[in-house]
């Protein structure tokens, strides 16, 4: 098969998603007041509303409204003031009702759009010029947001026995309907993708947004947050549509990078070779990395959609819109700009702080406790030293940072610093002078190591002066050695470089 590259020069790609996200931040379900948790017993947190039960009338979820609404707002939605909850029909275990609560032809949400900043190897992927290039390669795309709309998730299965778990061999199905009932938006793209990589940072973008909302985990591992991929292929130039295929439920932004990519590929292979795309849905095979066909595409009018008459139209005031408005807090692109222009951050550094508001908050929290000039260390350490598994405090960053800005300790002695803080809440600065393990910047006792060192590294400095820069690495390393430690190693690079000058 082709490469990706090498396809997207003959064939233009056309990509649309369907983004759908579980509201987990929720203490109850969309439409009754059962409890919101997949960690319980299964079929322990269901009622007659969420079981579809004769009779049972359901009750919208206000703060699901509310969270809806404030997704809308973060991607620039018109927010539709009245809007109608639907019957979507048909007929599959995880939907005991055998029909899906969602919305109709207007969501509470429609014709937002969200900003992409496509860069690195990523942006090699579009080779036309539709688009502005940065000096740095990558480029801006503005992706269209169709609607946002709002319905209940289906019940979890769980298939036993036979071939990995598959339902075409399974021995039997299992299910648990704790999940039937979660409020859960789904956003819905124009087709106006062009490559694997614009849908993949779509994807991360949406995520970072969400997460900053607070409206949900967003976990694509455990199924709170996943995507269904639609794409067809169309020769450069051509004004129509091809045939469309959708990959379902994927559930990483590799997968969905590496799905589409496969997918346009197999499109112009079959179309080279003067087949015909049909229009299906397909699953992606991580494990092969290759695209099967699950099922022929139902269309709108199998699912037979009329308006729900047990639930009320909607009608949004004002006054609730502008209360979900004032509820936006600040969006990762923005806090990214303040990040640069308060810190003088990197612009890298502060997209990769913003992604995460638990994030940003820690990193303005040890930035408040640091001179001005120190704060892009505290950025440094958080990206470059800390992991996910690290228990240390705002504080403890903060004195960390500052002993390696004013060159006390390297980068090496940092990360056992860490190690020896993890968990304590000791101040690392103490623990340094405990240990003797401050690096001395008194340069003349530093230049009369450097001066040892040339004299007994003959070798090394003959290669310096023949051109052998990377030398001055052994050399640095050598007076460290010969220091044990305590020489602060830039100054002895400083030092080695103006000797070896002079000298030669």
């Amino acid at each position: 098969m082709r490469l990706l590259r090498e396809v997207l020069r003959d064939w233009e790609a056309v990509i649309g998603l369907e983004v759908h996200t579980e509201l987990t931040t929720l203490k109850t379900k969309m439409f009754c007041d059962c409890r919101l948790s997949h960690d319980d017993p299964p079929n322990s947190n269901v009622c007659p509303v969420c079981l579809g039960m004769p009779g049972a009338l359901p009750v919208p979820n206000e703060k699901a409204i509310e969270y809806i609404v404030m997704a809308g707002l973060a991607t620039d939605c018109q927010i539709q003031r009245r809007s109608l909850f639907y019957r979507k029909h048909y007929f599959y275990p995880d939907m005991s009702k055998n029909f899906q609560t969602t919305q109709g032809p207007v969501a509470f949400c429609m014709h937002g759009h969200l900003d992409l900043e496509v860069t690195g190897e990523g942006a090699t992927e579009r080779p036309d010029f539709t688009v502005e290039k940065d000096p740095d390669g990558g480029y801006m795309a503005s992706i269209r947001i169709l609607r946002i709309h709002m319905e209940e998730d289906a019940a979890k299965m769980v298939h036993v026995g036979g071939s990995e778990g598959r339902i075409a061999s399974a021995t039997e199905s299992l299910i648990d309907y704790n999940r039937c009932g979660t409020p859960l938006i789904e956003l819905v793209t124009q087709p106006d993708l062009r490559t694997p990589e614009e849908a993949r940072v779509f994807m991360e973008r949406l995520r970072q947004t969400f997460l900053t909302l607070g409206i949900s985990d967003c976990s694509l591992e455990s199924g709170s947050m996943r995507c269904d991929g639609n794409v067809s292929i169309r020769r450069r130039g051509a004004r129509g549509l091809g045939t469309k295929t959708e990959m379902k439920n994927i559930n990483s932004f590799k997968s969905l990078h590496d799905a589409l990519a496969y997918e346009i590929c197999r499109q112009a292979e079959v179309l080279e070779a003067g087949g015909v795309v049909r229009q299906e849905t397909r699953h992606w095979e991580p494990s092969k990395r290759r695209t099967v066909v699950m099922r022929v595409k139902e269309t709108a009018d199998d699912y037979r959609m009329y308006p729900d008459p047990d639930l009320a139209p909607f009608c949004l005031s004002d006054d609730f819109v502008a209360r979900c408005r004032a509820r936006v807090p600040e969006l990762p692109l923005e806090k990214r700009d303040r990040f640069v222009v308060a810190y003088a951050l990197k612009r890298a550094d502060a997209a990769q702080l913003a992604a995460d508001p638990r994030v940003a908050s820690f990193f303005e929290e040890a930035a408040c406790a640091v001179a001005k000039e120190h704060v892009p260390m505290v950025a440094n350490v958080i990206i470059n030293l800390l992991s996910a598994t690290k228990a240390v405090t705002s504080a403890q960053v903060a004195s960390l940072a500052t002993l390696l800005a004013t060159d006390a300790i390297t980068f090496m002695q940092a990360r056992e610093v860490l190690e020896l803080v993890d968990g304590t809440g000791d101040d690392p600065q103490r623990l340094v002078d405990e240990r003797g393990m401050r690096q001395s910047t008194d340069t003349e006792a530093l230049a009369a190591t450097v001066d040892e060192v040339l004299a007994r590294c003959v070798d090394q400095v003959r290669q310096y002066r023949e051109g052998n820069k990377k030398v001055i690495g052994y050399l640095v390393g050598q007076c460290m050695r010969t220091s044990r430690g305590t020489g602060n190693p830039k100054l002895f690079n400083t030092i080695l470089c103006e000797r070896l000058a002079q000298e030669g």
